[in-house]
């Protein structure tokens, strides 16, 4: 089991991706904003490792079945 499965049909919807990364990255910017300079570089880090997942390297396709 991974950590962020994102080949979970959950995200195939491309609405759904862009909310994902969207509220990660958007949250981390108000905790920078905020001051709180821990749990910004920690959202905005999970913003980018989403937005890599599921833009750049999604495969939209159904994953093939394990065995």
């Amino acid at each position: 089991m991974k950590f962020f499965d994102f080949d979970h049909p959950f995200f195939r919807p491309l609405w759904r991706r862009i909310a994902t990364v969207g509220v990660t990255a958007t949250w981390g910017i108000f905790e920078f904003v905020m001051g709180n300079h821990f749990w910004g570089a920690l959202f905005v880090g999970i913003g980018a490792l989403c937005f890599y997942g599921l833009f750049i390297a999604f495969d939209p396709r159904d994953p093939e079945p394990k065995d």
